[in-house]
């Protein structure tokens, strides 16, 4: 493994050494930026990031059961065919972001997955640092910022 590179965010040294005193389920974002480098992926790191993905996870599936009740609920005939075009869109868009979410509930689990065998924080392609900022920002990134824009770059030239 290649060491982590120094990272661009801003650490506050007021919680320099707040990690070493709490427990992960009690850390902030703000403690995590502030661990030093040297502490990338550590077991309390890993722990934190779980902790996050889960919560995420389990936010998700509560939308989906909300999504089941509401697309019951609204299934009422409606004579007037604009109210009913609006409502079909509505349900439309609301099955759509449910479908994003399935996708990223899937993403949720691989990057749990790669928690449990070492893998996670690190570039599938390159093997690189992603970094605790982009972890923060998107917890399911399996990409360093450079991998990912040669990525889509090449989507972008040459279509999916």
């Amino acid at each position: 493994m290649t060491p982590p590179v120094p990272s661009s965010v801003q650490k506050d040294p007021k919680r320099a050494n707040n990690w070493k005193t709490l427990p992960a389920d009690q850390l902030t974002d703000q403690d995590v930026q502030a661990m030093p480098d040297s502490e990338y992926m550590s077991d309390l790191q890993l722990a934190y990031f779980r902790r996050k993905l889960s919560q995420l996870k389990a936010d998700m599936l509560a939308n989906a059961g909300e999504t089941t009740e509401h697309l019951r609920e609204d299934t009422v005939v409606v004579p007037d065919p604009a109210d009913r075009a609006t409502i079909e869109e509505e349900h439309a868009l609301e099955l759509r972001t449910r479908d994003r979410e399935r996708k990223l509930l899937k993403k949720i689990e691989q990057a749990i997955v790669r928690i449990d065998s070492g893998d996670y924080g690190y570039c599938e392609e390159t093997g690189e640092p992603i970094g605790v900022g982009r972890l923060m920002a998107r917890p399911t990134a399996s990409l360093s910022l450079e991998a990912q824009q040669r990525r889509e770059l090449k989507q972008k030239m040459f279509g999916d």
